[in-house]
C-alpha cells in the first residue's frame, strides 16, 4: 500500500500525518477520507481557517478527500444564512469537495441507530429534570447515582422514544441517555444524553422532527455514514473521545454501517491568535454591542472581515500552513499572521502615493503654470530581480518588462505631504523637512522648506519651498501627492481589536479588570463580559486625504502599496469611484518582529517553561546578552523579548532608566507606547513617562489614570505629569470620600446585593466599576473592593 504524499506537501509532518501513513501502510484504510464540520451557527473565523487547512490539507497530502458537512443538529441557533456563508468562505479559502453534506440528511438513519441502541439495552429515556441529571452525575470524587428511570424496560423506552418523535411532550420533558458507566473517572461516559426534544424549526428540515442528536452522537454516526477514515477534531474533545469510540463498538458493522469504514477520532492542539477572540457568543456580543460595524467589519476575525479588510485566501492559508499541528494548545503571535500577509501582499501590491494626513507644500521657484507629467514605476528593484520571467504585473493583471511598469503621476507646484514628514524642531536623527532642511520628493527631486505658515490653533498648515537642482543632497525620501490632481479619499487605519494579548483572560490582579467590568446579574459569566472591557479604542482611525489619480483607471479590487504608509485596497461595500474608501490590510513594518507561535506578551500572566524556552526565535549573541540584562533588572520575559529586536523601544526604555526603574517601565513602553515608538510618532518624553510611572507606583494615580493621561499626552503633546495635576486627576484612595457613594448605590440596588450575597461574588465588579464611573476612574479600585466585601459582609 503506497504511503507517499504528493508533490507539494501543504501540512508538516506530525503525528497525525505518521499515524495516516502507517494506516495505509498496514492496510488499515485504502484511502484516506477526512471532513470539516462546522456548525452553521455563526460566521467562519480564523479558528475554522486553520482547522480546515488540517482537514482538507491531509487529505490532499495522502491523495484522500475531504468532505464539507454541516453539523446541524441544533435548531434553536442554525440558520441558512449561516451555512450558506461557511460554504461561501471554504469556497474562498480554495477548498474544494463534492456535494456539501448535512448531519440533517441522516436524521432518519440516526434515530434507527438510536432505536438499536435502545433495543439492545444500551440507552434508556430520562425524565429528571436538567439540574437534577447534572447533581446525579455526582463530581470527579463521587461516582454517579442512577436516574430513577435508567431501568426503564426496552418496550417502555422504545415507546417513549417514539413519542418523543411524534411531539407529544414538550421541550425538555425527557432525553435519551446511553447507558455506559455512572462511576467512570470520565464524566463524558456517566450516561451521556444522546438526544433531546426541541420544538423550534429547522432551517432545512422545517418542523418534520422535534428531537435532535448531540454532537457526540450525531459526530460519530455521521462520521461513519460519511466513510471518514480520521475524524480530526480540536483537543477539547479528547475526553469525547471515549464516547465516539463507545458508539462505533456498538453500532459499527452493523447496516446501515457495514459497507463503510469505522472512523477514529484523533485531537490536535487548539491554536489561539493574541489581540483576537473566537468564541461565536463573543463575536456576537462585539455586533450587538455596537462595538465593531458588524460580522464583516474588517477588524474582526471572521473569515468575512478578514476578506472585506482585503486580506487574500493566499495569505490566511500561508499564516494556517505555519501555525502548524501538534497535541498541546498554543496561541499564536499575531505577528505570524500579519507577516504571512505581508508576505502575500509583498510581490502582488503595485507601488503608489497616498498622503493620509495631507500638509499643503507650495513649491515656490517654477512658474504657477509648471505642470509635468511624471513616470514611476510600480515596483521597486527587489521584486523585479525576484520575478521569475523576468515580467512584473500592471495592476490590471497584465504582465510586462519591468520598464513598461510604470504610472503617469502629475507634478505640480502645489502637492501635499504627510503631517508627520515636517517637524519645527526636529529630533535627533529625524531625516525629513524642517525648517531650512532638505528632502528627495519620491521621483521627483530634492526641496527645501523656507518658510511655513500657522493656523489659529498654531498647527503648521503650510509650507514654502524651493525645488533644488540635482546637485543637492537630502538624507530622506517623503512621498507625495499633486494638489491639484489627487484624488480625496477616506483612509480606514485598522488596527488590532484588543489592547492586550489575552482578551478572554485578563491579568490576574490587573486593576482594569476591576474598574471596567460591569457585569449584568441575569447573564453570563464574569468571562462573558470581561473581554469587552478590553476593546481597543484605536483599533480605527479614520483620516482624510488624497491618493494619487493613477488608481482611477485600475480595477477596484487591486491591493497597493501606499509608499511608506502600509498596504490597502478599496472598501468592496462602501468605496464609490466619486468617494473613494481605502481599507489599511496590514501596515509596512513587522512592528512586533519574526512571529512566534505560543510567545507569552506579558510576564504578569505567564512564565515561560524551559521547553518554551526552546520555542523563542534565534537570538544573536548581543542579543542573548541583552535579554538577561534585563531579565536581572525585572523586565518580563515576553517584553525583554520584543525590547532586544527593537532598538527604537530598547533606546527609549534605556533614557527613560535614567528617571525610574526599568522594571516599573518596560512594559509601559512595549505595550502601551510601542506602536508610536516605532512609528516614530512618539510625543511624550522618556523623563515624561518616568514622571508618571512614579505617580502610579507612589498610588497617587492609578493604572486607568495613567492611561488616560498618556493618551491624551500623545495626542495633545503635553506633559503628561501636568495633565494630572491641571486636571486633578488623583486616585481617591480616602474611605471615607467613597463609602457615601458606595452606601447609595448598594441602597438603590437591593436586588444585587441580595444576589451577591447569595453567592454571585461576580457582581463585586458591578459595584466596583459603579464607583469608578461616579469618580471618573479616580477612585482606588483595591480599596473599593475591600469596602464592597466588608459592607456586604463577604
Amino acid at each position: 500500500m503506497s504511503t507517499s504524499v504528493t508533490e507539494k506537501r501543504m501540512v508538516t509532518p506530525n503525528f497525525i500525518s505518521e499515524i495516516i501513513e502507517n494506516d495505509l501502510r498496514t492496510g488499515r484504510y485504502s484511502k484516506i477520507v477526512t471532513r470539516f464540520p462546522p456548525e452553521p451557527n455563526g460566521f467562519a473565523h480564523l479558528g475554522h481557517a486553520i482547522a480546515s487547512y488540517i482537514d482538507f490539507g491531509l487529505a490532499h497530502d495522502y491523495g484522500g478527500e475531504c468532505r464539507l458537512r454541516m453539523d446541524d443538529t441544533n435548531p434553536e441557533t442554525e440558520k441558512l444564512e449561516y451555512a450558506e456563508a461557511l460554504i461561501h468562505d471554504m469556497r474562498w479559502l480554495g477548498w474544494e469537495w463534492g456535494e456539501t453534506r448535512y448531519a440533517s440528511n441522516y436524521f432518519e438513519e440516526l434515530y434507527q441507530m438510536a432505536r438499536k441502541l435502545i433495543q439492545k439495552g444500551l440507552a434508556y429515556v430520562d425524565s429528571v429534570p436538567p439540574e437534577e441529571m447534572a447533581r446525579l452525575r455526582g463530581t470527579v470524587d463521587k461516582p454517579g447515582t442512577p436516574s430513577p428511570y435508567r431501568e426503564r424496560s426496552v418496550e417502555e423506552n422504545l415507546e417513549l422514544f417514539e413519542r418523543m418523535r411524534a411531539g407529544e411532550f414538550p421541550s425538555g420533558a425527557h432525553v435519551l441517555r446511553a447507558k455506559i458507566d455512572l462511576a467512570s473517572p470520565n464524566m463524558k461516559l456517566r450516561d451521556p444524553v444522546l438526544y433531546r426534544i426541541v420544538h423550534a424549526e429547522h432551517y432545512r428540515t422545517g418542523r418534520k422532527w422535534c428531537i435532535y442528536p448531540s454532537y457526540d452522537f450525531a459526530q460519530a454516526t455521521t462520521d461513519a455514514l460519511d466513510g471518514v477514515t480520521h475524524s480530526l477534531c480540536s483537543l477539547e474533545f479528547v475526553d469525547n473521545r471515549a464516547i465516539y469510540d463507545w458508539l462505533m463498538d456498538h453500532l459499527w458493522g452493523e447496516p446501515p454501517l457495514d459497507k463503510t469504514p469505522r472512523p477514529h477520532q484523533y485531537e490536535f492542539g487548539r491554536r489561539s491568535l493574541e489581540y483576537t477572540v473566537v468564541s461565536k457568543r463573543k463575536l456576537r456580543k462585539l455586533v450587538e454591542g455596537g462595538y465593531v460595524s458588524g460580522w464583516d467589519d474588517p477588524r474582526m476575525p471572521t473569515l468575512a472581515g478578514q476578506r472585506r479588510r482585503g486580506v487574500t485566501p493566499e495569505a490566511i492559508r500561508s499564516f494556517a500552513g505555519q501555525v502548524g499541528i501538534s497535541r498541546t494548545n498554543r496561541t499564536v503571535d499575531i505577528g505570524v499572521l500579519e507577516h504571512a500577509i505581508r508576505d502575500d501582499l509583498n510581490p502582488r501590491a503595485p507601488r503608489v502615493m497616498a498622503v493620509t494626513r495631507p500638509l499643503k507644500v507650495t513649491i515656490t521657484n517654477p512658474p504657477e503654470t509648471h505642470e509635468e507629467t511624471l513616470h514611476l514605476p510600480y515596483w521597486p528593484y527587489d521584486v523585479v530581480n525576484e520575478s521569475t520571467d523576468g515580467l512584473v504585473p500592471l495592476p490590471s493583471g497584465k504582465r510586462v518588462r519591468p520598464e513598461e511598469a510604470t504610472r503617469p503621476v502629475p507634478f505640480t507646484r502645489e502637492l501635499y505631504i504627510e503631517q508627520d514628514d515636517f517637524a519645527i524642531d526636529p529630533p535627533k536623527g529625524f531625516k525629513r523637512l524642517s525648517p531650512g532642511g532638505t528632502v528627495r520628493l519620491r521621483g521627483a527631486g530634492i526641496i527645501r522648506c523656507d518658510a511655513y505658515a500657522t493656523d489659529d490653533t498654531g498647527q503648521v498648515s503650510e509650507l514654502r519651498c524651493t525645488l533644488l537642482g540635482p546637485e543637492a543632497k537630502a538624507a530622506g525620501v517623503i512621498h507625495w501627492v499633486s494638489a491639484k490632481h489627487g484624488l480625496r479619499a477616506e483612509f480606514r487605519l485598522y488596527d488590532r481589536l484588543f489592547t492586550v494579548p489575552h482578551p478572554e483572560s485578563p491579568f490576574p490582579g490587573d486593576s482594569r479588570v476591576a474598574e471596567l467590568r460591569e457585569f449584568e446579574e441575569d447573564t453570563g459569566t464574569q468571562e462573558d463580559h470581561a473581554f469587552l472591557s478590553f476593546v481597543n479604542p484605536r483599533s480605527l482611525e479614520v483620516v482624510h486625504g488624497y491618493v494619487e489619480p493613477s488608481v482611477q483607471h485600475d480595477p477596484a479590487d487591486t491591493r497597493y502599496q501606499f509608499e511608506r504608509v502600509g498596504y490597502f485596497w478599496q472598501d468592496p461595500v462602501d468605496s464609490r469611484p466619486d468617494a473613494l474608501v481605502f481599507n489599511r490590510i496590514v501596515t509596512l513594518k513587522d512592528t512586533w518582529g519574526k512571529g512566534i507561535e505560543g510567545k507569552p506578551q506579558d510576564a504578569k500572566r505567564q512564565t515561560p517553561s524551559a521547553k518554551r524556552q526552546k520555542e523563542l526565535p534565534e537570538l544573536t549573541p548581543e542579543q542573548r546578552a541583552k535579554l538577561d540584562i534585563f531579565r536581572s533588572q525585572g523586565v518580563g520575559e515576553a517584553d525583554a523579548l520584543v525590547l532586544v529586536r527593537n532598538e527604537k523601544l530598547a533606546a527609549y526604555l534605556s533614557e527613560a532608566a535614567q528617571y525610574g526603574k526599568v522594571s516599573a517601565l518596560a512594559s509601559w513602553v512595549v505595550n502601551d507606547l510601542g506602536t508610536d515608538i516605532r512609528e516614530d510618532r512618539i510625543r511624550i518624553a522618556p523623563a515624561a513617562l518616568a514622571r508618571l510611572v512614579r505617580l502610579l507606583e507612589d498610588g497617587i494615580i492609578n493604572t486607568r489614570i495613567a492611561k488616560d493621561v498618556l493618551a491624551q499626552a500623545q495626542e495633545s503633546g503635553a506633559d503628561p505629569v501636568e495633565i494630572v495635576e491641571a486636571k486633578g486627576l488623583r486616585q481617591v484612595s480616602e474611605a471615607g470620600a467613597l463609602e457615601p457613594i458606595l452606601d447609595r448605590l448598594i441602597a438603590e440596588n437591593p436586588d444585587k446585593v441580595a444576589a451577591y450575597r447569595s453567592g454571585k461574588t461576580g457582581l463585586m465588579g458591578f459595584f466596583v466599576g459603579q464607583v469608578m464611573r461616579e469618580t471618573q476612574g479616580q477612585a482606588n479600585p483595591q480599596l473599593v473592593q475591600e469596602l464592597v466585601a466588608k459592607k456586604l459582609g463577604q
